[in-house]
């Protein structure tokens, strides 16, 4: 596959990154020729110095023979108009822009992204995303990470087992039998930087980052056995009244009686977010006075949320809100050099904004009856939501007898509506929903799995 990248920044580099070892033809185009020099040195990728927005820069970038043009700079202008040449000029099949100004994305203005004005096949919105992400985690404070599948049916579930877990030091295939009727499936382990598929003779050890697919019903009963169930907070402090913060109070005001503080710095800011909310206290402060910390009720508050847009201020607030008495963090980090850092202050989670976004644009990427992806650890693991067709090699036999990949694994299942955990006497039928585990040398194999090919027709 041909791709244009436009924007050299963190979130085109990794997609770019990522495309490159899956051995497309990618080019990359930014205006800063430091940004282009040092991609062109660090990836397997064509590098051009231009705007994308101009038709000589795409025309130059081989736009009349891609397959996919993907804008990612920092002007949203630059990226709609990347979008309408590419289309216009070029006739280029996919274009993916990201879409920060809320502004352009209320909902009745919808039809200007049309192919008749804008022709824009898929609008990524990194705030929006991000703002969700964080109340899916807050929703369920056990676990390190979350994604929904299956229309909300089946979770992807992130967890750090502590010493008191009670299936520590058990082969997996005996915590199946000691829980027959819970409908998860452990489908990788991460330890010590190393991460693996889930076999049924491995241990799970104090310390082990694992994923689970499981029905969502069975989520808060599968956290309680790991030991890592905990409550959904009822006081909540919002460090930073951007979009993100104002989209996640606004997502926390629907769930309930959950009391809410948000504190931003500029004022004429603190006003307009005092006026789009309804049960939000808004104070106009620094996250990191610790007066105005105590105003808000840190003290009390079961989780701080530090989402400005200055990575050390979201550490250090989140720090700060921790030892004033708050009993969990969580920061947003753009800088990935700060994740470990963070966790290692005291940080309990941390959100990057960069792996979000780049999960969403792969989404579109992936080729084949491909619903949903999310992308683990940086690329190391991805999860994928498919749809199994009459010609997958999949479909009509067993699972021991499927011939799966080695770094490839079947969480759960869903067909006429129930999910089902996958056992290697599973028989796959057309028209299952399928929610898996494939590690990165791994994933064109499951894309080939789930392809469309034409005896389908």
């Amino acid at each position: 596959m041909r791709v244009i990248v436009c924007g050299a920044g963190r979130v085109g580099v990794g997609i770019a990154s990522r495309l490159s070892r899956e051995n497309n033809e990618v080019t990359v185009i930014d205006q800063s020729k430091d940004l282009i020099r040092k991609v062109a040195e660090r990836l397997d990728v064509r590098g051009l110095v231009g705007n994308g927005a101009y038709p000589q820069t795409l025309e130059a970038a081989g736009a009349a023979e891609a397959d996919m043009l993907i804008a990612v700079t920092y002007s949203d202008e630059v990226n709609m108009i990347a979008c309408q040449i590419a289309h216009s000029l070029f006739n280029l099949p996919t274009k993916i822009a990201r879409v920060r100004a809320q502004g352009y994305l209320d909902p009745k203005y919808s039809d200007i992204f049309s192919r008749n004005h804008l022709p824009i096949d898929v609008i990524i919105s990194p705030e929006r995303e991000v703002s969700e992400a964080i109340i899916q985690r807050m929703s369920t404070p056990g676990a390190f990470e979350i994604k929904s599948f299956a229309e909300d049916r089946i979770w992807a579930v992130g967890v750090k087992l502590r010493e008191d877990c009670a299936i520590i030091n058990t082969p997996l295939r005996q915590v199946a039998e000691l829980f027959p009727d819970l409908k998860i499936t452990i489908v990788s382990i991460r330890r010590n930087e190393k991460m693996w598929r889930a076999h049924a003779e491995d241990e799970l050890s104090a310390g082990d980052l694992i994923h689970f697919i499981a029905d969502r019903q069975d989520v808060q009963r599968a956290l309680e056995i790991m030991g890592a169930a905990a409550k959904q907070a009822r006081r909540v402090v919002i460090i930073g009244g951007g979009n993100i913060g104002l989209f996640v109070a606004k997502g926390l005001e629907k769930l309930g009686s959950m009391k809410i503080r948000l504190i931003e710095a500029d004022r004429k800011r603190s006003e307009f977010v005092a006026e789009e909310l309804e049960r939000t206290i808004v104070l106009q402060g620094d996250g990191l006075d610790r007066a105005i910390l105590r105003e808000a009720g840190v003290a009390d508050a079961e989780t701080v949320v530090a989402v400005t847009d200055n990575d050390q201020v979201n550490v250090l607030a989140s720090v700060v809100a921790k030892r004033e008495g708050s009993r969990h963090s969580m920061a947003l980090i753009n800088d990935p050099d700060y994740g470990p850092i963070s966790e290692a202050v005291g940080v309990d989670r941390f959100i990057d904004p960069r792996a979000t976004t780049i999960s969403t644009i792969l989404q579109h990427i992936r080729r084949g009856r491909i619903k949903g992806v999310y992308s683990l650890f940086d690329g190391a693991a991805e999860l994928i939501d498919a749809v199994a067709l009459e010609t997958s090699p999949l479909v009509n036999k067993p699972l021991r007898e499927a011939q799966l990949p080695e770094g490839v694994m079947v969480g759960a299942v869903i067909r006429d509506g129930e999910v089902q955990m996958p056992t290697g006497d599973t028989v796959i039928k057309a028209g299952d929903r399928i929610v898996l585990m494939a590690m990165r040398e791994n994933v064109k194999d499951v894309e080939q799995m789930f392809r469309v090919s034409i005896e389908y027709f």
